[in-house]
């Protein structure tokens, strides 16, 4: 049954989702208009949108919780409003960050006179103080206590690992147990958590933009099972096949060591797995389960663990992955504009441009230049690329391993390993943004283009924009090394690229 399926009591006429671009907001928007709401996202770059499959379905107002004033008329004629972003990542002020932003987002939805608004927080542990809990757990609580209190009834939606294709929670998951066979792990392996299906996730916000209006408060929701972040490891192990795994738990691995180990062994940076490490320190189990009689469960009851596990595994194995973790950019992301375009402000410039003709027709180099990053690698000096990796993980940034959402196929404002897709132009143009850390913005184009010998260019761009005497020299530092990196990417990708078969051509893709 799908989540567009479960019961609800009236269809209000509009919702307004906050997060579209990220993880849950990406997968909750076409739940909504399956279940026949209209919807409008609010986002701080519509671009961002402009190659998800239900974008034409879509109303988008640019807006950005941080900014009060650009929420003037986001509001207009909505019935529901979705909270789903927060300042994770932004820096030490995060807290203070996302008090001001839900304030905002709530005082925003009482001027236009919004009948509910729907949060997904995060589940707290019974009978801990506030100032016990890690900073984003405690800042989870918060906003739900700043939307309950801003005059519009509001649904908080507490969850605690949630397991799903692409979600962080299960991207560690999967790592660490597919990769370590033998674990020396902290003393929160045997902590008991209660884990949810990102289905049920789904299927609860669409049935809570129907609650009565008199429900402000907060609800708690799990899935069927609790279970350890041991049983958890041994559990998925089991249903992808693997064999037994022996976990050893050792008092002596602090949060912040755990981070930093969970982030040399997984796709996700120690920046994000140290909050999600710091709430596995305690108990997370559902205390209640009121929504349940608001919300009813599906014939079936709730997903399980394991069957969560094999829907995941089964929606990564046949690249149908919708979003994932790295989908959102976070606040405050740098968007200045392309060195060289006309509004840039100047300043200085470095390039590395390389042009090639290759004996391939436009659209077979075009599926190499799209597919590249991954499991496909960067066609050039591999050692290279992972120490670069492995120096941006130790900086504190994503690294290389984030991957892609789809091994062929990629769209605007998503995620490509250290890098994010900041324009694509189909057969023509690839422009990305890097996101690794660097002393000024950084950009690499990769551009396709047919020429009168019936054959390709090939022209690739990487840009540098120095900040001080750091970008300087960060910049003439590694410019010995651009021959092996740009020069052998340009040659490798158009040697791939005629070894594609012709459009059309026997045997060749659609």
């Amino acid at each position: 049954m799908s989540v567009a399926d479960s019961p609800v009591r009236a269809v209000p006429q509009r919702c307004l989702v906050t997060g579209a671009t990220g993880y849950i907001g990406g997968r909750l928007v076409p739940e909504l208009l399956e279940a026949g709401y209209a919807v409008r996202c609010l986002v701080r770059n519509p671009d961002r949108l402009r190659d998800h499959p239900w974008r034409a379905r879509v109303e988008v107002a640019a807006g950005d919780v941080t900014r009060p004033e650009s929420l003037e008329g986001a509001f207009d004629g909505v019935d529901v409003a979705y909270y789903l972003v927060h300042a994770l990542g932004t820096g030490a002020g995060f807290e203070a960050t996302d008090r001001a932003a839900a304030a905002a987002f709530g005082r925003a939805a009482a001027r236009a006179g919004v009948r509910r608004i729907v949060y997904l927080g995060g589940l707290a542990p019974a009978g801990v103080p506030a100032g016990r809990l890690s900073p984003h757990l405690r800042s989870r609580v918060e906003v739900g206590r700043v939307l309950r209190d801003c005059g519009v009834p509001t649904a908080e939606l507490r969850a605690a690992v949630i397991i799903g294709s692409g979600s962080a929670s299960f991207e560690m998951l999967r790592h660490l147990t597919e990769r370590l066979p033998v674990m020396v792990t902290p003393r929160w392996v045997d902590t008991r958590i209660q884990p949810i299906a990102v289905r049920d996730v789904l299927r609860l916000l669409v049935g809570a933009a129907a609650l009565p209006p008199g429900v402000n408060r907060a609800f708690d929701i799990g899935g069927p099972e609790v279970l350890t972040y041991r049983r958890m490891m041994e559990r998925y192990a089991a249903v992808a096949g693997l064999p037994r795994r022996l976990i050893v738990a050792v008092p002596v691995l602090t949060p912040r060591l755990s981070s930093l180990w969970v982030g040399l062994v997984t796709p996700v940076p120690g920046s994000i797995a140290r909050p999600l490490v710091e709430s596995l320190r305690y108990e997370v189990v559902r205390g209640e389960h009121d929504l349940d009689r608001y919300v009813p469960q599906p014939p079936g009851g709730a997903i399980g663990f394991d069957a969560a596990v094999r829907l995941a595994l089964r929606r990564i194995r046949d690249a149908d992955v919708a979003t994932r973790w790295s989908s959102a950019s976070l606040p405050g992301a740098p968007s200045d504009p392309l060195p060289t375009d006309p509004d840039w402000a100047g300043g200085s410039l470095y390039q590395d441009v390389r042009e090639l003709r290759v004996d391939a027709d436009p659209a077979a180099l075009w599926r190499v230049v799209e597919g590249i990053g991954g499991e496909n690698g960067w066609y050039s000096f591999p050692l290279g690329w992972a120490v670069r990796g492995w120096i941006d993980r130790l900086a504190g940034g994503v690294g290389l391993r984030r991957g892609r959402r789809d091994p062929a196929r990629l769209r605007v404002g998503e995620s490509l390993d250290f890098w994010r897709v900041e324009e694509i132009e189909p057969g023509r143009l690839l422009r990305l943004r890097a996101e690794m850390r660097l002393p000024g913005p950084a950009w690499l184009e990769l551009a396709v283009a047919p020429d009168a010998a019936g054959g390709s260019r090939y022209r690739q761009r990487a840009l540098f924009h120095p900040r001080g005497l750091a970008g300087h020299a960060y910049w003439w530092a590694v410019a010995p090394f651009h021959a092996a990196v740009f020069g052998g990417m340009a040659r490798r990708i158009t040697e791939q690229a005629a070894r594609e078969p012709r459009e059309g051509a026997a045997g060749g893709s659609p």
